[in-house]
């Protein structure tokens, strides 16, 4: 054999042995000490709060949020069961984990990872008939019928209203038309106003919107115009929970701000439980806007799901997560100013609800000392 034909030998063996080295490497950058269906069953019979932690929610509600999943369509595999495809899907919306990562989790391709995401995602939305809805107008919630600073007063309120930013992320050209006051991006186009969007779903009958009966209402913060269905602070007044030092001022409004204030910031601390609960929400990964869309809105429906069968786990937020600080509204004058103007239809109704919040601050005025 020439020294020619023994140099290519080598070469071919080298190439051989380069490539098989490779492979091997690739395989171990793709997969965890578990297989995707070891790593379901360590979490199902392992530590309670470890489940918790990792899905954000306890053993008992997954059981039987898969049960519901698959009432509505779900179904296992050939490679990936119901639990498992759940548990993927919770994986990324809890830790805001990319599909590669989950792929490397679960032992599992990318391609596997995002096609299921998006079939869970799309069944949980469609879930939101059941889970997302107005409240019982004619029952008085809980906070308000046991705590004497609220009733009677707010007997009426049905719930508060209020809007909180999430960040998308759209096509670079189409960044400077979806980049609100705040500075970065979120779905809708424009800086638009709290108040704007509240008007949008209330004329558009596609979303049904659940206007109160007309002695009921809904509590707004001074961003919304005080009308029927809505009632609102006083502006020019200290309103927030931080300014109740600061004494001066009409002292009647300002009990009735504070009072108000109070029982509205439920809205606050909701937000801060379910961005704290789903972190995809801080910051929704580079998907479809469609599909950002409806991560969103499949939050939203296992929240309720998990307001309603197991209330708010607390072990997965903290006090820092407990009030969505950056959608507070951050002062009294200011507020509102850009706020769309009303129709006549809806001045009429702004008087009508000012006399009402007129009355009801002389009644909490007059019965300060005995709450």
């Amino acid at each position: 054999m020439d020294p020619d034909e023994e140099l290519a030998i080598i070469i071919l063996v080298m190439d051989y042995f380069y490539r098989k080295l490779r492979s091997a490497s690739r395989v171990s950058q793709q997969v965890s000490n578990f297989s995707g269906h070891n790593r379901m069953i360590d979490l199902l019979h392992g530590n309670d709060r470890h489940f918790v932690d990792i899905l954000r929610m306890p053993k008992s509600c997954f059981i039987r949020l898969c049960g519901l999943l698959q009432q509505n369509g779900v179904r296992n595999t050939r490679s990936l069961s119901v639990e498992e495809q759940v548990m993927m899907f919770l994986l990324v919306v809890g830790h805001g984990d990319s599909s590669r990562r989950s792929g490397y989790e679960w032992h599992h391709s990318t391609e596997t990872v995002s096609r299921h995401f998006n079939n869970i995602c799309s069944r949980i939305v469609g879930l939101a008939p059941q889970l997302i809805g107005p409240p019982d107008f004619n029952n008085i919630p809980p906070l308000i019928a046991n705590n004497s600073r609220y009733f009677p007063y707010f007997r009426d309120c049905v719930g508060a209203i209020d809007g909180t930013h999430i960040p998308c992320i759209v096509d670079a050209h189409l960044q400077p038309a979806y980049r609100n006051r705040k500075g970065y991006t979120t779905g809708w186009e424009g800086s638009v106003h709290d108040a704007r969007v509240l008007r949008e779903a209330m004329s558009d009958p596609a979303f049904s919107f659940p206007t109160p009966p007309r002695e009921k209402y809904f509590l707004v913060d001074a961003g919304y115009a005080n009308r029927r269905g809505f009632l609102s602070p006083y502006r020019g007044t200290n309103y927030h929970l931080r300014d109740r030092r600061r004494l001066g001022g009409d002292r009647k409004k300002e009990l009735f701000n504070y009072r108000h204030a109070s029982l509205r910031n439920a809205i606050e601390r909701t937000f801060g439980i379910w961005k704290s609960r789903f972190r995809i929400l801080r910051g929704v990964p580079h998907y479809p806007l469609r599909t950002q869309r409806d991560i969103i809105i499949a939050c939203a429906v296992l929240h309720n799901f998990l307001m309603m069968f197991d209330d708010v786990d607390v072990s997965v937020t903290t006090e820092e997560d407990a009030h969505d600080e950056d959608d507070m509204d951050q002062g009294g004058d200011t507020i509102g100013q850009d706020a769309a103007p009303l129709t006549q239809q809806e001045e009429g109704h702004q008087t009508e609800m000012g006399r009402f919040r007129e009355a009801l601050t002389e009644s909490m005025w007059a019965c300060r000392n005995q709450n």
